[in-house]
């Protein structure tokens, strides 16, 4: 078997069932760093939407009576070809989505590890056995596939917030539909099609078609396809729940965060600053789970934010695949004026600007505000960029209540040398996930990951709740007889 990629099977093409470019338009894969072309691949339209999912249903029955011990040697084998093929796979993320290496790295390892837990997914207990009313009749509840489910997912880590959907979908005996942002359609997607396809997966239950809102909305909309999962947007999240909700579809949603990272006055500021440098500006601060606001006790806020800008001044921003730098590219020029937008108004509202505030081309510089007070933009609002706005705490209520300020309910932090007090703190905060002494970065592909409020559904992706997310219970009751009846 071919140990490298081979890029010849996407160009021009999508894959439905199999590689095809009948039907399909050209989409132009751009370098963020450089702006060269990187390939060109195939853009889908709702027409193959409606082929894909005719494949998909015709095919899932058969894919869910295969042999769990089948469905899992078929994911391990992935896990396999993705690490022969690890190199090249590496450097498409970098050039693709403006990835460094450790991030890259780090979304690699995150796929590995989603594929190894999918597998272990299909033989784990599949029902219960529940008291009856009858003596003779015995009664189940047993998880079955939902069927088909569309994947949406964006470009910011693409390769594993596809997979993290689809592995255990898959596993589960489910077909799946993915849409991966238009931006990133090879590591997002074709990539993950052609291991699949090496892997041994029957045609039909993985079809991977790049496009833009028309290809969501038919994938939202098409009576056949009874699940979305979807990572994104806060916006583009309600309007697929709207959407999805006439038909009653089962939809998950992992959307937009401004996590907070609490910094109580105990804390060593030495490590915390570092930790708070990661949680902002790692790959650009374009992570839903970044640290947006860094919420610090007065005692130290001033340290704290000249040791911040310190570090940011000292970050190197470039072209990731060529140079060794700690920041890579924002992925387009509208996101990048958006950002500076941020920046500029906060700054207008009372905000001091400490260092950063700048860009050139797609380059924006690591960013370090403060006074940043709530009402501020960058205080209520997602970034999605390499900036840290630090607001001042004059006790532990506060900091809570600062922590809980806004929409959004993803990720959280503290960090504190008193272990009881940063925990009685946790307690407090409206998130769907904390961190106590780290930073808000965190992700295992065995723990339950997920938002409240704006930030999404629940904790959806992650085993066991990967189990339940992609199944649903079937009452199932037998007798040996049938019982007589006064009718």
């Amino acid at each position: 078997m071919n140990t490298k990629l081979n890029r010849s099977e996407w160009h021009r093409s999508i894959y439905s069932s199999r590689w095809t470019s009948e039907g399909v338009n050209s989409l132009e894969v751009m370098e963020p760093a450089t702006g060269e072309l990187l390939d060109i691949v195939g853009l889908a339209s709702k027409h193959h939407v409606y082929e894909a999912a005719e494949a998909a249903v015709s095919v899932q029955r058969r894919w869910a009576d295969t042999a769990p011990g089948t469905r899992a040697a078929i994911l391990r084998r992935a896990a396999a070809l993705f690490e022969e093929r690890k190199p090249e796979i590496l450097e498409i993320l970098m050039r693709e989505s403006g990835s460094i290496m450790p991030k890259a790295e780090f979304e690699f390892a995150s796929v590995i590890s989603e594929l190894h837990e999918a597998a272990a997914l299909t033989t784990q207990p599949e029902g219960l056995l529940l008291p009856s009313g009858s003596p003779t009749r015995l009664s189940i509840a047993r998880r079955v596939p939902i069927g088909v489910v569309g994947v949406i997912t964006p470009w910011n880590l693409p390769l594993a917030l596809a997979v993290r959907s689809i592995a255990p979908a898959v596993a589960l005996g489910n077909a799946v539909i993915l849409k991966p942002d238009p931006k990133t359609p090879i590591s997002g997607g074709l990539i993950i099609a052609q291991i699949f396809q090496d892997a041994g997966l029957p045609a039909g239950v993985l079809s991977v078609l790049p496009g833009g809102a028309e290809v969501g909305d038919a994938i939202v909309r098409h009576p056949d396809i009874p699940m979305i999962s979807f990572t994104g947007s806060t916006v583009t999240g309600k309007m697929i729940a709207r959407i999805a909700g006439e038909s009653l579809k089962k939809v998950s949603l992992e959307l937009g965060g401004n996590n907070a990272l609490i910094v109580l006055d105990d804390a060593d500021l030495e490590r915390a600053t570092s930790a708070a440098a990661y949680g902002s500006f790692l790959h650009q601060g374009q992570v839903c789970v970044a640290v947006g606001r860094h919420i610090v006790h007065r005692k130290i806020a001033a340290q704290f934010a000249e040791m911040l800008a310190a570090r940011a001044k000292n970050l190197p921003v470039g072209d990731p695949y060529r140079e060794n730098v700690a920041l890579g590219p924002i992925i387009s020029q509208q996101q990048i004026e958006k950002i500076d937008e941020f920046v500029k108004s906060t700054a207008t509202a009372g905000a001091r600007l400490l260092t950063g505030g700048k860009y050139d081309k797609l380059f924006y510089q690591p960013t370090v505000l403060t006074d940043v007070l709530p009402g501020m933009p960058t205080f209520d609002y997602e970034v999605f960029g390499p900036v840290a706005s630090i607001t001042v705490f004059d006790d532990d209520e506060q900091a809570v209540d600062l922590a809980n300020r806004g929409d959004y309910g993803l990720s959280s932090a503290v960090q504190s040398r008193s272990l009881d007090r940063a925990i009685a703190i946790s307690r407090g905060i409206k998130a769907g996930m904390v961190h106590v002494n780290d930073q808000t970065i965190v992700y295992e592909a065995h723990a339950p990951f997920g938002g409240v409020k704006n930030s999404g559904n629940g904790s959806r992706y992650g085993s066991p709740t990967n189990h339940e997310e992609f199944t649903t219970l079937q009452w199932v009751t037998t007798n040996e007889v049938i019982p007589a009846y006064p009718f």
